[in-house]
This record gives C-alpha cells, structure tokens and sequence, in this order.
C-alpha cells in the first residue's frame, strides 16, 4: 500500500470522521447552497472506521476498493455554512485535480492530499467560484449527466487490482439547478406521441462482460466490454427514433453489482444529454445484493435527475414507483389523450418461491386512480372519445404465461416467468376496459432490449399493459428501428 493513501490531512485521524454518516447529498441533490467544501480527504482503514465527534466531515458513502480488500477506504469531505466563514482565516476549495502537481496559478499553492489529490484553497469569495459537493463514481466508463458536475479523468492512486473499477472524483461548483418536474407531456401537433420502451440494460459497475454474443447469422463472437457496447446502442436508437419520452421497464442494473449509483448515471445519460424525458419502473434485480441501494434511494436519485418523470408514488401502497403520467393534446390543452400507469412487479421472493406479485394495495391504488381520471374525462364536455391507456410493469402478469395465449407475432421460444401467486391484475385491467395483450419475442438481446412505439390520435378508448423482462412484451414489431402505430380502435 502507497504511503500516500494512508495519509491524513489533518493532525489526527480521528479528528475527521463525522458522527452522523450519510449518503452523499450528490444522491439526492437536496445539499444546502449554502455549504462549501473546505477540504477534503482519504482514509484507508483496516476495518471500517469508528465515528467521531467533528461535525464538518461527512464520509461518502462509497467505499473506494468496492468492497475487494480487506481494507476500507473512504473519501470525507470537510463542509462549511458559508456565512459562518472567518474572512481571515477559513479557505474554501476552489478546485481539485487527482494526479501530477498542476501548475501553481493566482499566488494560491496547491495542497496535496492522499490518493493523488491536489487541492486549491482560497478565501471565500463567490458561491460559483467555490465547491459545493464532491462525490465519487467508479469506472473509466463512468459518466455524469448532472447538470454543473465535472467528472475527473484522472482516477484515485489506490492500489486495486486491474478488474476493479477506478474511483473517480466528481466536483460540483456553485449551486446545481434543482431538477423540477420537466414540462407536461404532450403530443405533438402531428397528432403523435413516440415512446421508446427499454428494457433489461443490466449495465453493472465498471464495462462489464458481453458473454455469449452472437452476430446476425448465429456466429458466435469474442467476449467485449459490455456496457459501452449497450449504451452506444441506446444512444443510436434514440438518435433514430427521436422518442418523446423514454421508458425504463426494470433491471436497469445487473444484480450484485458493487456501487449502483455509477450504474444509474450511465442508463440515463444519453437521455438527459437529449433533453428527453424519461420514466421508469424496477426489475426484479435492481436492489439484488448486499451492496444494492435499496428501491428508495435508487427512486430519490432518479426522481432528481433533469428530465425524469420518476416518482416514489403513495407511501401506504406496497413498493417503490407506482405512479401515474398523462399525455396531453397539442398546443396548450389541458386535455389528457393518454394514461400512463407504473407498476412495481416487485423482486424474486427466492429461487424456490419464484416472483413476488403485484399486491392488494396497488390493485387498488390502480383501480382507483383509473375510476377517477375517467370520471374527470367523462365530465368534460371539451373531452374526445380517444384516450390511450397504457400499463407498463417488469414481471409479466401471470396470465402471459398461459400456453393457449394467441402469439401474434414471432414464437415462444422459452416459458414465461411470472409470479406463482396471481393476485388478479389482470382482472382489474379488463374491469378498467383495459384490455392486455402481450407480443413475446425470442431475438437476441440487440434486438429484444427495447422498441419503439408511436400513438397515433384517432378515436376509441384502448389500453394495453407493457412488460419489460428480457423480451419486450406487447409488440407488433420487436426491435429498434421499427416504429409500431397504435391507432386508437
């Protein structure tokens, strides 16, 4: 172990390890503007180090070797309420660099803190000018779409072994916009409204392994990193298709990964970089592992993301991400053409039991926001007779993996897995007139990660349910690249 890593900037180790340890506000983007960062920190540790009583350090929760070694490390960062600050005395970070010494500029001396890290330090002078927050993110495939963060080139100098994912330091400068919900819905005054669905990116910590790949004529080919593979595909697609709004329908993130926060960023990336709105539900392998953040936090970190119409949904109904959209007419109407409905299909209850079921409590929470956006259209004398509802969950309803189901197109290569307990979704969707069809396909995974559909206005009222585990359900047409028209019927 490099000395440097074991070094600690102030005169005692103990002097900086906060009591009150907590998830980085980076997650979340609720951090108080009116913070800065007055220094920062590496501890390595044999075990996980002990709280202690000054209050300025907050450890990000991210353990730098992801959990490889039998040692711990951890970065802290020092936080300062700007108007507590002592004109004489105190210094505010103003830049960080990780690796060689850069250039000593503006009569300020650069410091040298453990791991490869250099700080710039000054007096206080304007909250743009100083760092706010500082957060750590793993991979030389790592990105970060938040808007105002940088994220470093340069990795940590900690001694991993090559197949662990490189720590690298994000910095916030200023006050970072707060994400507020994107603009409503809306089609277009083309009469359509695109969404492309996704499904199953499985993205991990790091590039990961494309295992088992095979090219369009069968072949098999060589092993490759993985998720920059699946996030040019992603950001093809969306170039392609131009979709008006993005749905995640579950396993966007490969279980037992070690840091799942990385792996968000990455999955969302090409979208917020498109200023394309995005919606998502959780597979059944999101919060899988014991180092997974659980459904909450992932929720909390999507919820603030530019773009992002995620949401937790009503606490008093089971799981994370039950939520309803609305798609509105052109121009300025306040008239809904479309529903959409978010389910959490919950995860495996074991290898044994199989999936959990969707629950009572989402019945009806279903039930009853559906009998009421009804009841609001039925009263509108300005409402139309179209309206397009559509339900979109991970884990197929058990009723898709009846053997007499009508296939549409292509062919059931391999049995539907669904949840053992059928708590009767599906009967509530047909009480709602929503009728649920499903179209599975057996392509490779180029093909079955997503689709592309397009509503296309007319008159009716029609709904479907829309799946995402491994092969996209609900298709005419599977596949990038073909845009599927939904005439209202």
């Amino acid at each position: 172990m490099s000395d440097i890593c074991v070094e600690a900037c102030p005169s005692s180790h103990d002097s900086i390890y906060s009591e009150s340890l907590r998830v980085p506000p980076s997650n979340d983007n609720t951090a108080d503007a009116t913070h800065v960062v007055t220094d920062l920190t590496v501890i390595v540790s044999p075990t996980a180090p002990p709280p202690a009583s000054d209050p300025k350090w907050h450890r990000i929760e991210k353990e730098l070797y992801l959990h490889t070694s039998q040692q711990s490390a951890w970065l802290y960062v020092a936080l300062a309420n700007k108007e507590e600050l002592r004109a004489a005395e105190d210094l505010v970070v103003v830049n960080i660099s990780v690796g060689e010494r850069p250039p000593t500029s503006s009569g300020s001396s650069w410091e040298s803190r453990p791991c490869g890290i250099w700080v710039l330090r000054r007096k206080f002078s304007t909250i743009d000018e100083a760092a706010t927050e500082v957060d750590v993110l793993f991979g030389v495939d790592a990105v970060d779409p938040r808007p105002q963060w940088a994220l470093m080139q340069s990795p940590l100098q900690l001694e991993t072994p090559p197949k662990v994912p490189v720590a690298r330091l994000s910095v916030l400068h200023g006050r970072a916009p707060r994400s507020d919900t994107p603009a409503a819905l809306r089609v277009g005054e083309d009469g359509k409204f695109k969404i492309l669905q996704i499904s199953d990116t499985h993205v991990v910590t790091g590039v990961g392994v494309c295992r088992d790949a095979i090219d369009a004529h069968g072949n098999d080919l060589p092993e490759s990193h993985a998720d920059p593979l699946t996030v040019k595909f992603i950001e093809n697609i969306l170039d392609i298709e131009k979709p008006d709004l993005v749905v995640l329908t579950g396993d966007q993130l490969h279980h037992d990964i070690p840091e799942c926060h990385t792996a968000i960023l990455k999955v969302v990336a090409p979208m917020i970089n498109r200023s394309i709105p995005f919606a998502a539900v959780f597979g059944n392998h999101d919060s899988e592992g014991i180092h997974a953040l659980k459904r909450e936090k992932q929720m909390s970190v999507l919820q603030n993301l530019p773009f992002s119409f995620c949401r937790p949904g009503p606490p008093n109904v089971d799981g994370i991400g039950n939520y309803d959209l609305q798609v509105l007419a052109p121009g300025h109407s306040s008239l809904p053409l479309s529903t959409l409905y978010f389910l959490d299909s919950h995860s495996q209850i074991s290898e044994t039991a199989g999936y959990d079921h969707i629950k009572q409590s989402q019945i009806e929470w279903f039930t009853e926001t559906s009998q009421a956006a009804r009841m609001a259209r039925e009263d509108d004398d300005n409402n139309g007779r179209f309206h397009l509802s559509l339900a979109f969950l991970h884990i197929p309803l058990p009723e898709f993996g009846d053997s007499n189901l009508i296939i549409g197109n292509g062919h059931r290569g391999e049995p539907t897995e669904g949840p053992s307990i059928n708590s009767h979704f599906y009967d509530a969707l047909v009480k709602e007139k929503i009728s649920a069809r499903s179209r599975m396909s057996t392509e490779t995974l180029s093909v079955a990660l997503g689709y592309a559909m397009e509503v296309v206005a007319g008159s009716g009222d029609i709904a479907r349910t829309v799946n995402g585990h491994f092969e996209p359900d609900f298709t005419d047409e599977c596949g990038f690249g073909n845009s599927i028209r939904v005439p209202g019927a």
